[in-house]
């Protein structure tokens, strides 16, 4: 792991909501020349601390404008496996994110939807077809903020 500083804490910050920002703009916002706030991000991305740059999707533009997350627990782990689970939901396009977590679920799943009517259909159709599938209990997503997490 580096050390990092005040600036290469707030470099992260700002790429974590704005990852296509030029080393130019970066020197910019932190008082660096452009070379200067190159060889930060550089650095960064050795450590392995920045992986790459990611677009944002708006999916209500795209005509999804619901988003449910499923909590899922699966009927009996003896019957079926977790592989058979995993390769089948993720074959269902509508779902985006796949997550096995500790708790009262086994998994947690991101869905999206044209509108309630088409999530119902995902749902009926496609989930809960899914292999050991047992107790699902989902949760509408209602409005949604991006916090830049623990770099503050």
């Amino acid at each position: 792991m580096i050390d990092l500083d005040d600036i290469d804490r707030a470099m992260l910050r700002d790429l974590s909501l704005e990852g296509d920002l030029s080393a130019g703009e970066l020197g910019r916002r932190f008082g660096l020349s452009q070379p200067a706030a190159w060889r930060r991000v550089k650095r960064m991305q050795e450590a392995g601390i920045l992986k790459g740059v990611r677009m944002e999707v708006d999916r209500a533009a795209l005509g999804f404008g619901v988003t449910v997350f499923l909590g899922v627990k699966l009927a009996t782990k003896g019957r079926v496996s977790l592989e058979d689970f995993e390769r089948a939901v993720t074959a269902i396009p509508e779902v985006q994110v796949v997550q096995h977590v500790l708790g009262l679920f086994d998994y947690r799943l991101r869905v999206v939807a044209r509108d309630i009517a088409d999530f119902e259909r995902v749902l009926r159709r496609r989930i809960m077809t899914l292999p050991g599938l047992g107790q699902v209990e989902a949760n509408v997503l209602l409005t949604e903020e991006r916090r830049p997490g623990p770099l503050g």
